[in-house]
């Protein structure tokens, strides 16, 4: 039989899974519980406040600085190579 895990411990994977940018697989693989676990939780969990206004904004934060990322990225393929090394210009 697995492990019962308390109330706490489901909310804050909730939270993890929901604000860290990680994908779900990998939120689940690092608690140690199943992917199918804690898309039940997450389900679980939507109605009740497991997410503060503070860590909805601060999720909401991290995704406009992700995909502002992801444009830059695409715009200036060289600032993802290192500057130093094989690969740089200079060696």
């Amino acid at each position: 039989m697995g492990l019962k895990r308390t109330d706490e411990f489901r909310a804050d994977a909730v939270r993890i899974a929901l604000t860290s940018g990680l994908s779900r697989k990998q939120v689940a693989s690092d608690l140690g519980v199943g992917l199918s676990t804690l898309n039940k939780w997450i389900t679980s969990h939507r109605d009740t406040e497991v997410l503060s206004d503070k860590d909805l904004d601060l999720a909401r934060e991290n995704e406009r600085l992700r995909r502002e990322n992801r444009i830059l990225k695409e715009e200036y393929p060289s600032w993802s190579r290192p500057s130093f090394g094989p690969h740089s210009i200079a060696a």
